[in-house]
């Protein structure tokens, strides 16, 4: 995968969003200072969110379109959403200042006129949330813009994945990731169930990448030592900042330690077989061998008390002290120096 000109997957350092969402606080202005900070925290993208309150849903106090429990408790969907929306008449002015500042924008469209909206500004790649990936037209539509699709999968069965799969690689450009997501705000860290991301790359053959709703960074930085390319985090401008979304965003500060945390779990992974670090060359002359443990004249025949395995490293293996043992010394030699097979006489 590739979102203009970074390829993302395991090879590569872990790309991380910063996802805007509500954190605006409805003014542009705050929404330009994120994306200016998220790219000094070191985030490779900024997301944001494109709907309205009427494409979201209708404006209705019916229990239905009541939520009561969790976070937003008390609110209906349709005052949530007037509250937390990105304004569409805010994108253009947005998408220009992220090129201005050279960090990526991209968004969530939640229906077709968000994908309308963001074909015209060149969005280069396209999110879809977890609780749209019902929405197969909406994937579809949002696929046949020919970029990169990323997928949340909270809530959704193996089923219904494989459904929202197909259809983005029939339509789409064949470059798709799936997040896991646990969809509760905030998601409870033992809840997190990141061995789920294996099992996501086993099972449909794609990247991965963890939509992490948790209070801290640890899910993250684990969910990169199991195969996670990309995260996205939702992200504040200051600690003060309030709405919809800020209980479970990152600061700043919170971001740019995310950043290095994911970078340094990635780097920790090394190359898959068998490869020793060039740190460890500076140690390997301290590791056992075997040294002299007497004073010894020349023509002596070694006998078991004469040698010991012990560090430094500068003498032969002590896998072969069984063949040094009965060999005659071809010069004098001191406790303390190593044994080396030209010490010996040929046999």
């Amino acid at each position: 995968m590739n979102i203009e000109g970074i390829k993302i997957g395991q090879d590569e350092p872990p790309y991380i969003v910063a996802e805007l969402s509500a954190n605006h606080g409805g003014s542009i202005d705050i929404a330009k200072q994120s994306i200016k900070l998220a790219k000094e925290s070191g985030a490779s993208a900024v997301k944001i969110q494109t709907y309205t309150p009427d494409t979201m849903t209708i404006k209705s106090s019916k229990s239905d379109f009541l939520i009561s429990d969790g976070l937003w408790k008390g609110y209906t969907l349709y005052d949530l959403y007037k509250e937390a929306y990105t304004p569409f008449e805010w994108h253009e002015e947005l998408f220009r200042y992220a090129r201005e500042l050279d960090i990526t924008l991209f968004s969530s469209p939640f229906d077709e006129t968000a994908v309308d909206l963001l074909q015209e500004l060149n969005a280069p790649a396209y999110k879809i949330a977890s609780f749209e990936l019902v929405d197969l037209p909406l994937i579809k539509r949002a696929a046949e813009c020919g970029k990169p699709l990323l997928m949340s999968t909270g809530m959704a069965s193996i089923s219904e994945v494989r459904e929202a799969l197909d259809v983005a690689l029939k339509y789409g450009i064949g470059e798709v990731l799936l997040f896991h997501c646990i969809s509760s705000y905030p998601a409870p860290l033992r809840d997190s169930n990141l061995k789920n991301l294996e099992f996501l790359r086993n099972e449909f053959g794609v990247e991965v990448g963890l939509s992490d709703h948790t209070l801290s960074n640890i899910a993250s930085t684990v969910a990169i030592g199991l195969g996670a390319s990309m995260i996205e985090k939702h992200f504040k401008p200051t600690e003060t900042s309030v709405g919809p979304d800020s209980s479970f965003s990152l600061t700043p500060n919170q971001l740019s330690l995310l950043v290095e945390d994911c970078n340094d779990a990635w780097a920790s992974l090394g190359k898959k077989g068998f490869n020793r670090s060039v740190a460890e060359e500076g140690s390997r002359k301290y590791r056992r061998s075997l040294y002299f443990m007497k004073d010894l004249k020349k023509g002596v025949i070694i006998q078991p008390s004469d040698i010991r395995a012990i560090r430094p490293g500068n003498g032969i293996s002590p896998k072969f002290a069984d063949e040094i043992i009965g060999k005659t010394l071809g010069i004098d030699v001191e406790r303390g120096d190593p044994v080396l097979f030209k010490d010996f006489m040929t046999q």
